[in-house]
């Protein structure tokens, strides 16, 4: 009896249970080390157990964990102004999610339409999008898989193909009810899709025209994964909206909902809430975690390493034509194959690597910006090995 049996069957562990942590590694309860370029799934950015994140949170824990929303908390205030300024931002609501972060942003597109004396608000999402799994969020979320067994789902939402424009501009002709477009700058649970240079400035454009919010979901690709603090600092444009979680405490839960002009002004008292969202402990540790990423100068050490392990995998997998594309947004790495390799994960663990395959056949790598060059080397090394040995195996079959 391991306890696994009073456990909801949500998920299918593999069974290795990790015991501790350091950077880029971590060990089992066996003692086993592993390499994790999956970061808890774009999460521990700084690596496990990094100093000034340990500090702040038994810092904080020492004094003081939890006293509510209904009485101003110091470290709230002091996380919001830090992020809002990394951001371009000029308010925030503290979740503890992505899921709640978009929930909010769903929620003030509802009332930004009411506000417009809309009935019935829409908001345009896209194809192959992953937005969470509230029933909001998954009916915003653009695979199906998510949303089935949980019917109905929730009304308010319009699909587009994504790195679409004229699909867009076709909707923004035919209904008068939009009042939103809400996107990933880059998806990741879609399997690492990076649209076209200008897009988002084509979306902005379409959003200005109709006098619609532009929502980004920055979750993944938030907090310097893509070498900026958000990725859509790669572009010219300012969204009204960004949602962002993940890496914001380091795997501490803390999510973020931030706004500016008129949608930061759509909440009231008693529009929306959260028991734990922004308490005193969760913002000591994203307060730490913006403050080590400027100070370690970690986003340009993420678009170094980036182009490093680009390098290396290009080389190596130059002759496999079985590798149809291998993309990146910084660290946000994808390597699509012609074939399902789900497979590949439970193979990289035996191998002491931890990655992910997402939408069937992309290897999505995660590694934290702290890596260093070696182990980055051995990351795409190992990888690439079992790319080249799956595929082989493929074609002999």
């Amino acid at each position: 009896m391991t306890g696994n049996e009073y456990l909801m069957k949500n998920y299918a562990p593999m069974s290795v249970t990790f015991e501790k942590g350091n950077g880029a590694l971590l060990w089992d309860n066996n003692g086993n080390e592993y390499l994790d370029a999956l970061c808890g799934i774009a999460v521990t950015s700084l690596g496990h157990n990094h100093p000034a994140v340990t500090r702040a949170i038994q810092s904080q824990a020492e004094q003081l964990l939890h006293t509510s929303n209904l009485y101003s908390i110091e470290r709230q205030q002091t996380l919001a102004k830090l992020l809002c300024e990394k951001a371009g931002m000029d308010k925030v609501f503290f979740a503890n999610s992505g899921a709640e972060a978009n929930e909010a942003a769903i929620k003030l597109a509802r009332l930004y339409g009411h506000s417009k004396q809309i009935d019935n608000p829409q908001i345009i999402v896209m194809e192959h999008s992953f937005h969470g799994r509230t029933l909001a969020t998954l009916s915003a979320t653009g695979n199906r898989k998510v949303q089935a067994g949980f019917e109905p789902l929730v009304q308010g939402f319009i699909r587009a193909p994504y790195n679409d424009i004229q699909a867009v501009m076709n909707i923004a002709k035919n209904n008068s009810n939009v009042v939103a477009i809400l996107l990933e700058p880059v998806q990741g649970e879609g399997g690492v899709h990076i649209p076209d240079a200008h897009y988002l400035e084509q979306i902005r454009d379409i959003c200005d025209s109709n006098d619609w919010l532009m929502m980004l979901d920055e979750i993944q690709t938030g907090m310097g994964r893509t070498g900026k603090w958000f990725a859509y600092q790669h572009s010219t444009i300012k969204p009204d909206v960004i949602s962002s979680a993940k890496a914001l405490g380091n795997g501490v839960p803390i999510g973020a909902c931030l706004a500016h002009g008129t949608a930061a002004d759509l909440f009231h008292p008693g529009n929306h809430g959260s028991t734990f969202g922004g308490n005193p402990l969760a913002c000591a540790a994203a307060i730490a975690v913006i403050e080590s990423i400027e100070s370690e100068d970690l986003l340009a050490r993420c678009s170094a390493l980036s182009r490093m392990i680009m390098e290396q995998f290009n080389s190596q997998l130059a002759d496999q034509p079985g590798v149809k594309e291998i993309r990146a947004a910084g660290l946000l790495i994808g390597i699509e194959l012609t074939e399902d390799c789900s497979e590949l994960v439970a193979k990289a663990l035996e191998k002491g690597l931890l990655i992910n395959v997402t939408a069937a056949n992309v290897i999505r790598l995660l590694p934290p910006f702290i890596m260093t060059d070696a182990q980055a080397s051995k990351l795409v090394s190992i990888t690439s090995l079992l790319i080249k040995d799956f595929l082989s195996q493929k074609q002999t079959a």
